[in-house]
């Protein structure tokens, strides 16, 4: 997502604020991923943030209703973009979405979509072992390819043309999730289409910089000796400074 904003919004500073101590959120229930997604949105505030998204398909699956509710600035989550997406790119009405066990049970993603396109069938399946595969950086070798067949061999055959990849993890292993499914079927990013809904809200809302000193801050949970290797891997470029800040100091609005 981070990768999506700055590409989107170059003017635009982030903060970005992970929560290792107590991830993973995707195997969680939805009352405590809710808890912790509005600590995790208390802190964000407190350093001053003009939007809040919720790049956690499982937090944006369980939490985003009672974010929009207690929060005094807007908030975006990642399901109803991807979802546009993937309506926007299926032609055969058969799309597949594929997440964590929490965000695939929320049936967040379905309802999304149906509410787009009523006659889309859709396939959801939970594939928690692309999480770990990602962070590891088993990205395109023989293991990362056995698990995606496991998953995913099936799809081509039940005619699903769009692939939704529902976890930020997940487009790191699309080039085996291609190669496994073949160019018939499309994969869909929710954070390109995340990114450019953020620039059309702040647009809305007279809330772009207008310019200025650009600086993007990186907040953590725990510091997880892996988390920049992880991190960077995903930007494509460093990071950076990464600071601790504890959930603690979020609740209490401590700068």
């Amino acid at each position: 997502m981070v990768r999506a904003l700055r590409r989107r919004l170059p003017g635009e500073s982030i903060v970005y604020f992970g929560d290792p101590a107590r991830f993973p959120y995707g195997t969680k229930s939805s009352d405590t991923i809710t808890r912790f997604a509005v600590e995790d949105a208390n802190f964000l505030l407190s350093r001053g943030v003009k939007l809040i998204i919720v790049a956690c398909h499982s937090a944006s699956s369980a939490a985003l209703p009672e974010l929009a509710r207690r929060l005094p600035v807007p908030v975006l989550g990642v399901v109803e973009p991807g979802a546009r997406a993937a309506v926007r790119m299926t032609k055969s009405n058969r799309i597949a979405v594929i997440g964590t066990s929490a965000t695939i049970g929320s049936g967040a993603y379905e309802q999304a979509i149906r509410r787009l396109k009523r006659d889309v069938e859709i396939v959801a399946k939970s594939t928690p072992l692309f999480v770990p595969l990602a962070e590891e950086g088993w990205l395109d070798n023989e293991v990362a390819e056995a698990v995606a067949r496991r998953y995913l061999a099936g799809l081509v055959d039940e005619g699903v043309d769009t692939l939704l990849l529902g976890c930020t993890h997940f487009p790191l292993l699309a080039r085996v999730m291609g190669r496994v499914l073949g160019p018939t079927v499309g994969l869909v990013d929710s954070s390109e289409e995340t990114a450019a809904s953020a620039g059309e809200l702040l647009a809305g809302q007279h809330l772009l910089n207008p310019g200025g000193l650009v600086r993007h801050r990186f907040y953590l949970s725990d510091l997880a000796p892996n988390f920049q290797t992880v991190g960077e891997r995903f930007l494509g470029e460093p990071m950076g400074e990464v600071m601790r800040a504890s959930v603690g100091e979020a609740t209490e609005g401590k700068q």
